[in-house]
């Protein structure tokens, strides 16, 4: 069976986390947090970096900086993973959910535009499958009306956008390290500032609501409960983990690329001839090789493509169901009319992906999938 995921550790990871407990500094906040946020904040010029023990928690942040209170408005994708959204329910926020743009899954900026109300504080856009939404729009409506952007990067990591990475566009953004993601920790995340004027806060509530990082750094006498926070730090084990992953980012990156790119070359002819789609990838994006995958023409037409696949050994999966027809969104009020995000629920199929694919499983899942639409 070819898998779906198989997550790639470099080798190093248990070396680093040794390192971690022969510092005798396994809680968080230590050497390697430290050597993981330099990095990024060196790399892609994110103002300030903080790791997160997951992306949900970096999110999570984002809404307490947003100052998200009961009955203010969030807009953001229906085609999204649910700590998107519960970030800013648990903050009682009105969810406002935009439809996908009708040739990919990513957040239509023409949408978002009618749902800006007077009461609107956050936009929050998904970079899906590590290719860009339409920033320079959203950013400019964002602007336009004094509403924070926020960018949920989870898939998005080493990807740019007209040569700037995502992730800097926004307020604030949050990545993700789980061991689906390009770069894994196990479970993890990073909470990145670009707004200078929350980078402080962020700071305390990272901190459990205390200035005890300050406190460290010799700026304050003691450390004392200055606000709201939580544990969102995480431990060193998991850092040095990360670190690891990053020692290698690079042959990561070019290997994951490859294999997107493989995919393209053998999909790309047959995509034409029938009845789906590949990846969109417009003017001034790039391809981080996140994840491939197809848009079937119908609910149907998927079905019988995973049975196809599992049949022949190939594990390939769906995701994301509209958040805007879920159970718990639908006992609040009426589904919304999202019809380009209920498509990609119904119609897209991921396939394969991950750094140890080799070149002739690729070739093989591209052959099952030719075979499957030339047999129809």
């Amino acid at each position: 069976m070819i898998p779906f995921n198989k997550p790639y550790y470099t080798g190093k990871e248990v070396d680093y986390v040794r390192q971690a407990f022969e510092r005798q500094h396994t809680a968080g906040n230590g050497y390697f947090t430290k050597l993981c946020q330099k990095f990024f904040e060196e790399r892609c010029g994110f103002a300030k970096c903080l790791l997160t023990q997951s992306c949900t928690d970096a999110l999570e942040m984002c809404a307490l900086l947003a100052r998200i209170q009961p009955g203010d408005e969030v807009i953001l994708p229906s085609y999204t993973f649910v700590s998107t959204a519960n970030a800013f329910a648990l903050r009682g926020a009105a969810l406002r959910f935009a439809d996908s743009e009708a040739g990919r899954p990513h957040l239509d900026t023409r949408h978002v535009e009618k749902l800006i109300t007077p009461r609107t504080r956050a936009i929050v856009v998904v970079h899906y499958g590590g290719t860009s939404v339409d920033l320079l729009g959203i950013a400019a409506l964002a602007r336009k009306h004094g509403i924070l952007l926020i960018e949920d990067a989870a898939h998005a990591i080493e990807s740019f956008y007209h040569g700037q990475p995502l992730g800097s566009f926004g307020d604030l953004s949050a990545f993700s390290f789980h061991e689906t993601k390009n770069i894994i920790s196990g479970e993890g995340g990073m909470l990145v500032i670009n707004n200078p004027e929350l980078i402080l806060r962020a700071e305390i509530l990272w901190e459990k609501g205390t200035n005890r990082s300050a406190f460290f750094r010799g700026e304050v006498a003691k450390y004392q409960w200055m606000d709201v926070g939580s544990s969102f730090l995480p431990s060193e084990i998991t850092a040095a983990a990360l670190w690891s992953q990053i020692q290698a980012i690079d042959d990561i990156q070019s290997r994951r690329v490859s294999i997107w790119r493989q995919y393209e070359s053998h999909l790309s002819d047959v995509a034409e001839k029938f009845s789906f789609s590949l990846p969109l990838i417009q003017e001034g994006e790039t391809v981080n090789g996140h994840l491939f995958y197809l848009t079937c023409a119908s609910l149907e037409e998927r079905t019988a493509l995973i049975t196809w696949l599992r049949e022949r050994q190939i594990q390939a999966v769906f995701h994301y169901q509209c958040l805007h027809s879920s159970p718990y969104h639908s006992l609040q009020c009426e589904p919304d009319d999202l019809q380009s995000a209920d498509r990609f629920s119904d119609c897209l199929l991921r396939l394969p992906f991950y750094y140890e694919l080799s070149d002739s499983d690729i070739r093989r899942i591209s052959s099952s999938v030719r075979e499957f639409y030339e047999q129809r």
